[in-house]
């Protein structure tokens, strides 16, 4: 098989990748291990930056969301039993976000591909990268695991495909650094069938732990609490989650989540990581393969969207006009932004969580930093921009 660009992943990163590249008459061809029914199946919350959206709107892929996502021009954040609202649309200049869910990102994403006649093939296994340092780089797979071995031949490599695909680890491990952190808490997530208890986002910092209120549709919710990370989620019965919802999001009004069937639950941890560099000769990292930051600032789908959004330009720059230096910044750029996200996404944990080692002393301090980001313009403003998503940075 031949192709200019083999994209390893579909996700949002490879499949936003493989349209970008189609708009600049660039073939490629999507590998991903899993089925369509898996990856369209597996639900993720969603919140999309000003930036995600006008680029969907742009690929004429925005239809579904218009109609079923949510705008919201600002977010609430609640601390002593008082609502403080963050509005940021009007601090940003009419910026705001869509509350969309990333599964159904990837439904509209994997639709309009197939219809455009663009190749995915779905549920490959034993993908491995071959010539990374060549011009003429190599992708490995089967097309099920008694399949026998195909090659693609292409011009670049895309590697999309998470934390334990095969692209990252296919950069010599005396080339890339690689930063870590694991945060001590979880968040117990759920889906619970009701309508919302509230028109925006809830960031709740409580004596108990955090919590938040999402929301995905008319009819489903999504609310989370913090938990230790080690926690069984069998240790959680109903009761006890809405037991510590009605308890963390209380205040002094008199306010309360409107409650309803639980339709899931689970766990997940909360950790920092990115690698450094994104590339190695024709491999170019994207999304979760070479940075995830923890839920706390919403940023994981925009960044793996604004990666895609910097190698279509870079290697659409390199057809068109045979350039080859945004090729060679794109860790730089990327990483920058990156580095702006997993910063603000620390902060925003380090703000609203409960830590083990806080003293007394350490947790009047967060309370009078929410205090203070919630009563100055400038600590609004600083929230408002970041939420809403900074501009892609390019350079010179």
């Amino acid at each position: 098989m031949r192709t200019q660009v083999a994209i390893i992943g579909a996700g949002p990163a490879g499949l936003m990748l493989s349209h970008l590249l189609a708009r600049d008459g660039i073939m490629s061809i999507v590998l991903e291990s899993r089925t369509r029914q898996a990856i369209e199946e597996t639900i993720r919350a969603g919140v999309l930056e000003q930036g995600t959206v006008d680029l969907l709107h742009e690929l004429k892929l925005a239809d579904r969301m218009e109609q079923i996502g949510e705008r919201h021009g600002g977010i609430e954040f609640r601390f002593r039993g008082r609502g403080h609202r963050i509005p940021m649309r009007d601090l940003t200049g009419g910026n705001e976000v869509m509350i969309y869910a990333q599964h159904e990102v990837i439904k509209d994403l994997v639709a309009a591909r197939v219809q455009q006649g663009g190749e995915i093939v779905f549920g490959v296994s034993d993908v491995q990268l071959h010539d990374l340092d060549t011009d003429r780089p190599r992708v490995s797979f089967r097309r099920s695991p008694e399949a026998p071995t195909e090659f693609i031949a292409c011009d670049f490599i895309a590697g999309c495909d998470g934390f334990h695909g095969p692209s990252r680890s296919s950069i010599p491990e005396n080339v890339r650094t690689e930063y870590h952190k694991t945060f001590p808490m979880g968040w117990l997530g759920i889906l619970v069938e009701a309508p919302p208890s509230s028109e925006e986002l809830i960031y709740c910092n409580h004596d108990r732990g955090f919590a938040l209120v999402s929301t995905r549709s008319p009819e489903v919710q999504r609310m989370y609490i913090q938990v230790d990370a080690q926690d069984d989620i069998a240790n959680w019965p109903d009761e006890r989650i809405w037991s510590e919802l009605r308890s963390r999001l209380a205040t002094e009004d008199g306010w309360a989540p409107i409650e309803g069937p639980i339709i899931q639950k689970s766990i997940v941890g909360m950790r920092s990581f990115v690698c450094s560099p994104m590339q190695y000769g024709r491999l170019f990292l994207a999304g979760d393969a070479a940075h995830i930051v923890p839920p706390t600032g919403a940023k994981g789908l925009n960044l793996a969207v604004s990666d895609a959004r910097v190698l279509a330009a870079a290697i659409g720059e390199f057809y068109q006009d045979s350039r080859t230096d945004l090729l060679a910044r794109y860790s730089q750029i990327c990483l920058r932004r990156v580095w702006k996200a997993e910063r603000f996404s620390n902060f925003m944990t380090q703000l609203l969580h409960r830590f083990p080692e806080h003293s007394a002393f350490d947790r009047e301090i967060q309370l009078a930093e929410l205090d203070y980001m919630t009563s100055s313009v400038h600590g609004l403003s600083t929230i408002a921009e970041n939420y809403v998503g900074l501009p892609i940075e390019w350079g010179t």
